[in-house]
């Protein structure tokens, strides 16, 4: 699996680190906890420049919504 690195900032938690990288959240913060053994120590409030491989993750486009009126 691909992967990238990023550094944590000052008591960053490891879903804010996955959110600001990546945009992503559900399911990709379970890979990044298998890509680095471990990290569930400081996970809530990890160290600054703490290096974390994660995932290279595929963005799809945003599927478009057809706008909902609920008065015509």
């Amino acid at each position: 699996m691909p992967t990238l690195t990023a550094a944590a900032l000052q008591h960053e938690c490891l879903d804010a680190l996955v959110w600001r990288v990546l945009q992503a959240g559900a399911g990709i913060v379970e890979q990044v906890l298998g890509l680095n053994p471990g990290i569930e120590d400081v996970a809530s409030a990890m160290p600054e420049g703490l290096v974390v491989l994660l995932p290279v993750v595929l963005v799809s486009q945003p599927v478009e919504r057809q706008l909902v009126k609920l008065w015509d």
